[in-house]
């Protein structure tokens, strides 16, 4: 897949005075001219695209700290950005910053710290994590009650450490580094954050907002103490051995996620924006759906009734039908419920098409990038469209029989690909989809 830069932020083209492009209800087409991700599979699309066709897995055991005593020691960690320890707050800025700079080096769009559009980030929640509490409970004797805290907090001595954890820290560092316009918003939708960031810079550049978005979603968030509470929730695989065989997604012995880490970046722009300006336009956000569920804190609505209707909304926002979505890039995430849920779900929305729609889940190699999924796979969904080729859902080995779907399995698999649905499913009831396509509907 070529990443070359061919445009310039100058360039004029023949496409300026013509009549503006809307889509079936009448608002702007929003394009996507620059895509960046890394992941544990490596950084930038050329080494996640290679590895993704080629089925192979970037989960492995962690080394990063020690996992004695754990449920679970194996995540599809970044570990080659670091040397030295680092904070969740830390990695998840490093890997945006990387996204970034190559979805914004595709799209040439301004100037190296100078982006003309406004910055959409989905960040993991963040909290004091125990190295810092071990510093301050140290540092205040062991008083640690709330008045210990306040003495601390007037003594002035931990301004960096605050800094440090604070929610929307990671944007505006971000939104420094690259120059964005207007206040950089930090959003957290659990797992389907990515996918909102998305979303909320589709909305901006259809109402006139601005004519384009920096969207990013990004988690650097494994640590021990998110293994712990991630395993009290039942979510996680404890297959530990081999690694890269615990994420089975639709499998019959599928037995829970895992945690993976990594960023997804993508720049959106008006449509005809983009083409006075002779960029190379690589895809379109067409629809977005989000619907809320709360039914419970971390389980999914049996009927499944949230997804459906995310679905539906977002090929409605699209102005497009079931028949149209040639591939579906799941949530997919190895947990036994929501597995069964999603089948159903999508099942509900196509009809008899699910036994033959492809249907595949990145989160098989990956591992769940939480926070920073919806970006992830929809830099992944765009690269699909562009190559031709639907990734694989990997370790499918024991079918389940009751949830009967062309998960294409195991190989990556040739196919012409214009339209995608991705789905983004998160605990607490957030539940988005996109429709991603190579062109805009005819109005």
């Amino acid at each position: 897949m070529s990443t070359k830069n061919q445009t310039s932020p100058n360039q004029t083209s023949p496409h300026r005075d013509a009549k503006p492009h809307r889509d079936a209800k009448g608002r702007p087409v929003v394009a996507v001219t620059g895509l960046g991700i890394v992941t544990s599979l490596g950084q930038g699309k050329e080494a996640n695209w290679e590895a993704l066709t080629a089925g192979r897995s970037g989960i492995h055991k962690i080394e990063r700290f020690a996992t004695e005593g754990l449920r679970t020691t194996i995540g599809g960690t970044v570990d080659f950005l670091f040397d030295g320890p680092f904070t969740a707050p830390q990695l998840s800025e490093k890997l945006a910053t990387l996204a970034a700079e190559e979805a914004v080096g595709q799209s040439g769009l301004g100037q190296p710290g100078d982006f003309p559009g406004e910055l959409f980030m989905a960040v993991p929640p963040v909290e004091m994590e125990w190295p810092q509490k071990q510093e301050l409970a140290a540092a205040i004797d062991g008083d640690v009650d709330y008045d210990g805290l306040l003495r601390a907090a007037a003594s002035q001595k931990f301004t960096a450490m605050h800094e440090l954890f604070l929610f929307g820290a990671v944007a505006d560092h971000i939104a420094d580094a690259f120059g964005t316009k207007g206040s950089p918003i930090s959003l957290s939708t659990a797992c389907s954050s990515g996918a909102t960031a998305i979303q909320m810079g589709v909305e901006a550049i259809r109402r006139g907002d601005t004519q384009a978005a920096l969207c990013i979603g990004t988690d650097g968030s494994i640590h021990a103490e998110a293994l712990i509470r991630f395993s009290l929730l039942s979510a996680l695989s404890t297959q530990n051995d081999p690694p890269e065989g615990a994420a089975k997604p639709f499998s019959k012995n599928r037995d829970g996620f895992v945690m993976g880490e990594g960023a997804g970046a993508l720049v959106l722009e008006d449509y005809d924006h983009a083409l006075a300006r002779g960029a190379t336009i690589l895809g379109i956000v067409a629809g977005c759906g989000e619907r809320g569920d709360g039914f419970h804190r971390t389980r999914s609505s049996p009927d499944g009734k949230p997804a459906i209707l995310a679905m539906r909304d977002a090929l409605d926002d699209a102005g497009l039908k079931p028949d149209d979505v040639d591939y579906i890039n799941a949530h997919g995430t190895s947990t036994p419920e929501n597995d069964k849920m999603e089948a159903m779900s999508c099942a509900a929305v196509f009809g008899e098409r699910m036994a033959t729609l492809p249907i595949s889940s990145n989160k098989s190699m990956l591992g769940h990038t939480l926070t920073a999924a919806g970006a992830v796979e929809a830099v992944i969904s765009f690269m699909t469209i562009a190559n031709g080729r639907i990734p694989p859902t990997i370790n499918y080995t024991n079918p389940d029989p009751a949830i009967v779907l062309d998960v294409v399995p195991n190989t990556a698999r040739d196919a012409k690909v214009r339209t995608v649905i991705s789905n983004s499913f998160g605990f607490g009831g957030q539940n988005t989809s996109l429709v991603l396509t190579a062109e805009p509907a005819r109005a």
